[in-house]
């Protein structure tokens, strides 16, 4: 695999524990929304120490973003990330991932498992197609939604929030189980695409498989 040391141009915190990197773009590269690349941070004691994190800007647009959640509890690569800003170096690796856009369908995320979904939002809204899907979104609390301004804008009445640790008057309180499922989708016939901690996507696509949904209609990262 390529690799491609890149400059951080802007690093933000978007909640209290994601922060937003805009990246320089190498010559020629592209990605499909929905797709990866591993990232380390070009430091002699962390150049050696990939991680992977999903591109969430349009392809077409002349910089890389990655929106990162970063654990402060231990002295990890996320932990060192949001100790680093603008004008630090990352490297960058190829793109990957199986998380791409088919057809239209219900996109399930927990937490940072937003972020392929995101490029893919932002990719069909620009084309005018994103008409016809559906995100359903859980989080803690609402503090830990990543750019729902913005999900609202784009999916209007097409958008599920769901908090486990918080009831909030009009936003559902529990967790995302079989049940849920049969009570907030009417058609398991179409597409699923779901993202998010490897036990939660487990969880969901074993209950949608029970459902009927085929193996074909649902994609996740393998």
């Amino acid at each position: 695999m390529s690799d491609h040391t890149v400059k951080i141009l802007q690093s933000y915190y978007i909640t209290h524990d994601v922060k937003c990197f805009i990246v320089e773009k190498p010559e020629n590269y592209d990605f499909i929304p929905g797709q990866a690349t591993n990232v380390c941070i070009n430091l002699p004691e962390w150049k050696d120490k990939p991680r992977p994190f999903t591109f969430t800007n349009l392809r077409e647009q002349r910089y890389l973003e990655f929106m990162i959640k970063i654990y402060r509890d231990h002295n990890g690569v996320t932990n060192m990330l949001g100790k680093t800003n603008a004008g630090s170096e990352l490297i960058i690796q190829e793109p990957f991932g199986g998380i791409q856009f088919k057809k239209p369908g219900i996109f399930i995320a927990a937490g940072t498992g937003i972020t392929p979904f995101l490029s893919i939002f932002r990719d069909l809204y620009k084309q005018n197609k994103l008409y016809g899907n559906k995100l359903i979104y859980t989080n803690k609390t609402s503090d830990d939604v990543i750019m729902d301004a913005e999900l609202k804008k784009l999916l209007k009445n097409d958008y599920l929030k769901v908090y486990t640790r918080e009831h909030v008057i009009g936003f559902t309180g529990k967790r995302i189980d079989r049940n849920f499922l049969i009570e907030n989708i009417a058609d398991f016939g179409q597409h699923f695409y779901v993202c998010g901690p490897k036990d939660f996507v487990k969880s969901i696509t074993g209950h949608l498989i029970e459902l009927g949904v085929t193996s074909d209609a649902l994609v996740i990262e393998e």
